[in-house]
């Protein structure tokens, strides 16, 4: 594994974590779009694990500094109920602009996780400068919230990147047949290879440490982690 620096960092007015390979002057990237828990310890460790394989790592920050470190799941849980969609997204294509200008990626991908996995599919279906999309998870109900203005699943056939979507049976946030809609959309692209991963009885979030405590969550992590580096590393190689 490669020495790697990592610190919050200033994008603009944008707060977020990065983690890059000491000395990184050019290399591929990746920006990560967090859950629930926001830049907490569990984020800021995967973006740690890219920047030691010598990918370049930057974390967008949902909630301006609240995370799993400082905040209640319940008070993160409001905060999601705030985000809107072309804010968000606007936040994410100014960090994806820093990946390729000043910090020198030649190629970026983006990873999202639950709530991240939702605005994964969103930016990659509008940024066609993403080389991979890997949604863990994602919150993608076919039955759209309040504070969302685009639906993910359509929105999804218009992604040009290879995508892998990771989705757990007894997910009670997108019901089975929202996944299999997800997976329709994907596979009726004209490009773009869709890598779909399907795990009986986990539950919805089972990247979450705080979930391996049942052995189904754990064992979905242990499985799909592992694939999902290495079709970041082989997409942004």
């Amino acid at each position: 594994m490669n020495q790697i620096e990592a610190n919050q960092v200033q994008v603009g007015e944008l707060g977020a974590y990065l983690a890059r390979p000491a000395g990184a002057e050019a290399g591929p990237g990746m920006l990560l779009l967090p859950m629930i828990t926001g830049i907490g310890e569990q984020l800021r460790d995967w973006a740690d694990e890219l920047a030691g394989r010598g990918i370049t790592a930057l974390v967008w920050d949902p909630f301006n500094g609240r995370s799993t470190d400082n905040a209640t799941r319940d008070e993160l849980g409001e905060l999601v109920g705030k985000l809107d969609d072309d804010t968000v997204l606007a936040e994410q294509v100014a960090l994806l602009d820093h990946l390729f200008g000043e910090l020198g990626c030649t190629k970026v991908g983006t990873i999202g996780w639950c709530l991240g996995g939702r605005f994964a599919l969103l930016l990659a279906a509008r940024e066609h400068r993403l080389a991979n999309v890997v949604v863990y998870h994602p919150t993608v109900p076919s039955e759209l919230r309040p504070n969302h203005s685009y639906d993910a699943i359509a929105d999804s056939v218009g992604i040009t990147a290879p995508v892998m979507v990771i989705y757990p049976s007894a997910d009670t946030a997108v019901p089975v047949a929202d996944f299999e809609a997800l997976q329709t959309a994907l596979q009726s692209r004209d490009a773009g290879a869709t890598v779909a991963q399907f795990y009986p009885g986990a539950d919805h979030g089972f990247s979450d440490r705080a979930r391996h405590g049942k052995a189904v969550n754990a064992a979905a992590f242990r499985i799909s982690w592992p694939q999902a580096l290495a079709f970041i590393d082989v997409t942004t190689a």
